[in-house]
């Protein structure tokens, strides 16, 4: 199948910066997505739980960002948009699986839950309030949409349900949201 003329409007928009072309991106590409990483855990016996379906999401939204949208810039256009990133998706998916794996297998994960609970159960309101002012310092440069998310989300402790139901936007979006904005912020604090 060819690409359709309504993807190609699509990419072209996304390639010149549009403003709203990255949302409608986003609307119409997601569900594939979602599909995609359930079909993907599903044949490895991986199970996940709404916030690793959220992570790997938004791994496979960062990935198409990096370096100004270079994975859709190589798209040359000789199948279709949905094959293409199904195909870019998968490979994103696998790898991202694959390296949890590996850090489970060697303990990490294990390791860096029992350090967390241990934080918790120590200091845990001391950590809370460095994280409110790093939190507060994310806000100073985000959208007010974003600046939003975050500050329902690590400020006021909502859930992903609720900070839904309050903006009136997909569930799905917020993950992706927050994982944009984290990485901003390492990414700015790298360059600091």
């Amino acid at each position: 199948m060819a690409l359709t003329e309504i993807d190609r409007n699509l990419l072209n928009r996304c390639l010149a910066s549009e403003p709203g072309a990255w949302k409608d991106f986003v609307d119409r590409f997601m569900g594939l997505f979602i599909h995609v990483i359930h079909h993907t855990a599903h044949a490895r016996s991986v199970r996940l739980s709404s916030d690793d379906i959220d992570d790997l999401c938004a791994e496979v939204f960062l990935a198409l960002l990096a370096d100004d949208f270079s994975v859709l810039r190589r798209f040359r256009g000789e199948s279709s948009m949905a094959t293409y990133l199904t195909v870019v998706a998968r490979r994103i998916i696998v790898r991202t699986m694959s390296q949890r794996r590996m850090a489970e297998a060697f303990g990490h994960v294990r390791a860096h839950n029992a350090s967390l609970e241990q934080a918790e159960a120590t200091g845990g309101e001391l950590r809370r309030i460095e994280n409110a002012d790093e939190v507060a310092r994310m806000l100073e440069d985000l959208s007010p949409a974003d600046a939003t998310i975050v500050r329902q989300f690590h400020l006021e402790g909502k859930s992903y349900r609720e900070i839904s139901a309050d903006l009136g936007i997909p569930e799905n979006s917020i993950g992706p949201t927050l994982s944009r904005v984290r990485a901003a912020l390492r990414r700015r604090q790298m360059q600091s």
